[in-house]
Parts: C-alpha cells; structure tokens; sequence
C-alpha cells in the first residue's frame, strides 16, 4: 500500500509515530473529554470503527475530515475503510479497540510474489526449444536414482505424450569388455537390463522399470510388463548391441561430469530438481514444459506434487522420500 504525503494522509505518519512513542494508540473520549484507558473493550465493530474515525478527526490528523465507508474482520483485526476527500483508505484496529495501524505488511503476499518471481527465473535459465530432452543420469540400485525413475514414470503414466521429452540414462563405464557400476556388479547388470529395454523395446521400459522399482525384481518384471525376454538376453550378451549403448550413456556422462545419481541435465544445462518442486511427478513436468519455446497443452495438466519414495517401494510415496538434494556418488 502507497500513501501520498499530502495533508490528508499525514495522519498515518503521525499514527506510526504514536505507536513507537507511546506503545499504544488510545481513543478520546468525548463525553469526559479526558483520555480513556480502557477504550472501547466489548462495544460493537461499528462503534469502534467509528470512534477510530472520529480520534482522527478530532485530533487533526487530517486537513480534511475523514469518514467511515465500511468495517470488516481480517486475520484478527478489524479492517477499517475511510474516505478522505475523493480517496479511500484500509486500516485497521486491534480488536479490543486499543491499537490503530494505518499500514499492515502481509508477509504470506510477499513470499508467494517471490516465489512466483523465483519460478519465473528458473524457467528463464534452462535452455528452450521447440523438442526438448531432459536427461536424468541413475544408476539402478541407487536410493535417489530410484526416486527420480519413479517420479518419471508417474509422470509419464498421466501424461503418455510426456514420455517423448524424458529419459533415464545410465552412470558407469565399460572395462574390459565388461560393464561397471558404483554399486557392483548386480547394478552394472540391471543397468544394462533397463538400457537394452529403453533402446529395443521402449514401449516396455517404463512398465518394466514400474515394477522392478517396486522391490527389485528383475526377471519376475518381464512378464508382467510385456518384455519379450529372448530380445532382451540377446541384447544384453550382444556387446555390439547393450554395450555399445551403455557407452553412449557413459560418453555423455563423462563429457558433463556427472558423478551423482540422480543428475538431472536439459541439454547441455544442469538442472536442479528442487528448483521445480523437487523429486515429483509434477516438478517433471514442470522442468520439461520450462524447456519448451511454446508450451503444449498438457503442460497445464496437475501431477502428483508429493515427493517421489527413495529406493524400492510398492507406492509411488512412501516414509523414505530421501529429500530432494541427496545422490548416490
């Protein structure tokens, strides 16, 4: 709220200072013509406000005289609307009738505009084009990698067309001809797994990895989830084929630096989940749609706001939410 300094308003100036010298703004009581104390405990809303309205007059407070327009309650106090000359004005009154604040500061507006501003600034930094890609880099056995992969798969059970602009890719290298992950052996081989289904057969990646996430089953998932098993063991003894996809994930990697599971990257730009929501259906929406030159419709679709559960669990939430920070390196 702005106030002019013209003569009309130079009582709120007057009021603030009333109200660091004095402690509290008391009423004058006309009938005595003495101050009164007590103020007007108990009376009636109207009768407050209107005896605020006339301390203001009858100390001078404004060239011209001030008039009640309308009383109302707001977040405890009493919310006060005068007319000076052509210009109205909110105040308001403590309940009790004791204490009289021209201005009031509300703290919730302030933080929802900077949180407005602060989302506009993240959408600003990511990178924009009409087909964008994000990235998020796992591996298969880590707590926040599985986080990630299930806000993903939320995300693109509710949107299908945004299975398009996302994709899990792998951290780990290729040694000696043998694949490697940070968590040993069995994570380098279900890596490798969720790398030939996401290359061979992407219509069953996201209901295998659903499922595996679930309590780390592996071939027990393939059935369920449609996976033709036979291609999937070819690719993954195939070097020409699960490696040498594997390597192109452990290429972009190591080109990007990225060491922690979950990483999540829009282009060549890193991007910071928390920034969006944090791990969650929504704040993978929100990230992709941030990405676009000219958002598509879905963009306006709710997800589930709720963080994503960490490691394997049979609901999309769970007790084990693991921030939206922490990372496996």
């Amino acid at each position: 709220m702005k106030f002019s300094l013209d003569k009309n308003t130079i009582f709120l100036g007057i009021a603030v200072i009333g109200v660091i010298v004095a402690g509290f703004l008391i009423f004058y009581s006309g009938d005595s013509g003495s101050f009164n104390f007590t103020g007007i405990f108990g009376q009636q809303n109207e009768t407050m406000a209107q005896k605020a309205v006339d301390y203001i007059n009858e100390k001078g407070l404004s060239q011209t005289p001030a008039s009640l327009v309308d009383v109302s309650e707001e977040s405890g106090l009493l919310k006060i609307k005068i007319k000076i000359g052509e210009q109205e004005w909110d105040s308001y009154i403590s309940k009790d009738g004791r204490f009289l604040f021209p201005q009031f500061i509300d703290m919730d507006q302030q933080e929802d505009d900077a949180t407005v501003e602060q989302d506009e600034q993240n959408s600003a930094s990511i990178q924009k084009t009409d087909n964008p890609m994000l990235d998020v880099y796992v591996v298969s056995r880590c707590p926040y990698g599985i986080q990630m992969q299930r806000a993903m798969v939320e995300a693109v059970k509710t949107i299908p067309e945004l299975g398009q602009y996302v994709k899990a890719r792998y951290i780990g290298a290729v040694v000696d001809g043998k694949i490697t992950a940070m968590h040993g052996d069995a994570e380098a081989q279900e890596n490798l797994r969720q790398i030939c289904l996401r290359e061979e057969q992407p219509s069953k990646y996201w209901d295998y990895v659903s499922c595996q996430m679930k309590a780390g089953d592996t071939s027990g998932c393939e059935a369920p989830s449609g996976v033709d098993s036979s291609a999937l063991s070819t690719c993954v003894s195939d070097s020409s084929r699960g490696l040498a996809y594997a390597q192109e994930d452990f290429n972009l990697s190591q080109q990007y630096s990225i060491t922690g599971s979950p990483t999540s990257m829009v282009g060549e730009s890193r991007v910071i989940e928390s920034d969006f929501g944090g791990r969650s259906a929504d704040a993978i929406k929100s990230i992709v749609c941030a990405a676009f030159n000219s958002a598509p419709d879905f963009c306006s679709v709710e997800l589930e706001t709720t963080q994503a559960a960490a490691s394997f669990s049979p609901t999309y939430a769970g007790t084990g939410s693991g921030g939206d920070s922490a990372s496996c390196e």
